[in-house]
This record gives structure tokens, sequence and C-alpha cells, in this order.
């Protein structure tokens, strides 16, 4: 019995399509995500594990669209291997089902190591970058998750009791970045 072929898209930025990844692939199940490969913590790509069954086959364009790191892209295909699930990574033309050659596991750490690497270097430049700025004075660094009117909101629930998590839920940011807020005003909670 055949299973299903499922693809796994990734871009970086909301700005960014998949139009090019998978072309003219028949898919029965394709999960997208726009967000950093830096991690395996992405919202499609669990759902995307989630889903695979033995028999399936996971197709993804490239090997730095399902991971930049070389650790999370090497384990990532050995669990799935092992759980029965082929992954085919169609820029490099490699198939990962395994019972791999040596051949085919060095490919994977080298490629993959490119893959880290270039996250790396993309990182740097991003630094120096933004050191380049400051120096101009023109970083005005990142823009605030709330303004000043949904910060007072945040303070004043918080110190009627809700809880910090609720407030992160409600105002769609992370719990540190609630306590970031929280901590930076009067209020100490």
């Amino acid at each position: 019995m055949s299973g299903q072929q499922v693809g796994y898209l990734r871009v970086s930025t909301q700005e960014q399509n998949t139009q090019r990844q998978l072309d003219g692939v028949e898919l029965d199940k394709r999960f997208e995500d726009k967000a950093s490969g830096k991690d395996t913590k992405r919202p499609e790509l669990e759902r995307c594990l989630s889903h695979l069954r033995e028999g399936d086959v996971l197709h993804v364009h490239s090997m730095d669209r399902l991971a930049r790191s070389l650790d999370d892209l090497r384990k990532l295909v050995k669990d799935l291997n092992a759980r029965g699930v082929v992954v085919r990574f169609h820029k490099e033309n490699i198939t990962f089902t395994g019972d791999d050659s040596p051949m085919a596991n060095l490919l994977l750490s080298m490629l993959g190591a490119v893959g880290e690497f270039e996250r790396t270097i993309i990182r740097e430049r991003q630094k120096e970058g933004i050191v380049k700025a400051k120096e101009r004075g023109v970083y005005k660094g990142r823009k605030p998750a709330l303004t000043s009117e949904q910060v007072n909101a945040l303070r004043s629930r918080a110190a009627s009791g809700e809880s910090k998590a609720l407030l992160a839920r409600d105002f769609k940011i992370s719990r540190g970045t609630v306590y970031k807020y929280l901590n930076a005003g009067i209020i100490n909670c």
C-alpha cells in the first residue's frame, strides 16, 4: 500500500512566496511555513511531522527549506526514516529511505553544513549592517510590539491579577515580552 505524497515548503518572511518550490510535483497534502529555519519550532512543520505516516513520501524543495541546522536536518531525516517515511529533496535530487548509502549520508552532512554556514553568514552580515546603521544614526531598532495604549491596558490587567499567559495570548506576544513591558513600568508584578 502506497502512502501520501506530502510537501513541506518554507520561506523566511511573510513577503516571500513559495511558488517556485515543488512546482510541478503532485502532492496529496502540503504544509507551508513563513518562518526562519533556525530551529524546528515552526507550526506547519510540526503539523506536517504529526501528519506523516509509514509509507508516505515527504517532498521538500531543498535541504535548507527543511532545516538550517545540520543537527536538526539529520535528526528530522533520521526520525522520519525510522517511522517509514521517505524524504525527497528535489533541488539536490537525493532521496532518503533509511537504507541509504554512505555517499547519501555524506551528501546530507555536507549540504546540511553548507545551509548552516549560509545562515551564520547571513546573521553576521545583519549584525554588521546594524552596527553601520547605528554609526550613521539611521538605525531605529525594532518596532515596538505594543502601542502605548496597549501597554497601559496590559499593565492595568496585570495589576488586577490576570495571568501572564492569558495576557500574552490576548496581546499576541510572548510571555517574555509581557514581562519586559511590566518590568519597564512602574507596576511591579
